[in-house]
């Protein structure tokens, strides 16, 4: 995939956000940091402390046990809707021209959720990929090879 000079690259997962800038061109990529952001999120079973609760049917004969959240997955999604809009805000701001985002699978399905069209229409490349504990020049080679 190439890498335009002064394309935006958001590395992203439920809780971290990674926006680098290629200063380098599209042949010598340099990928600098912009913006960082992390937020915690203990796992499910530190968050919440009830088990299920338990429905009756209205003639009472039957009792079934009720799904609970994930707190977890519940926060994660909340964060990639937070990244989605931060690129609002900043395509708005005419921050980029284009924009490749790097995301597992399940943060990326969540970020197209709440992509504002200023972004979409940014967006020259995605990535499935969890990247976001890796350093930078694995990001760059990442992009190559994809």
């Amino acid at each position: 995939m190439q890498l335009p000079h002064d394309a935006v690259v958001l590395v992203a997962d439920g809780r971290k956000m990674l926006f680098l800038r290629n200063e380098g061109d599209a042949q010598n990529p340099n990928l600098v940091v912009e913006h960082a952001e992390e937020q915690a999120n203990p796992a499910d079973r530190e968050q919440t402390t009830d088990d299920a609760g338990r429905a009756s049917s209205p003639q009472g004969a039957s009792q079934s046990s009720m799904g609970r959240a994930d707190a977890h997955q519940i926060e994660e999604d909340r964060f990639a809707a937070s990244a989605a809009d931060l690129l609002k805000r900043r395509a708005l701001g005419n921050e980029f021209e284009r924009l490749i985002v790097i995301a597992p699978p399940k943060t990326l399905g969540e970020l197209r959720k709440h992509y504002h069209k200023a972004v979409s229409d940014r967006i020259t490349g995605e990535l499935a990929k969890d990247l976001t504990g890796h350093p930078v020049p694995d990001i760059e080679k990442a992009i190559a090879d994809a």
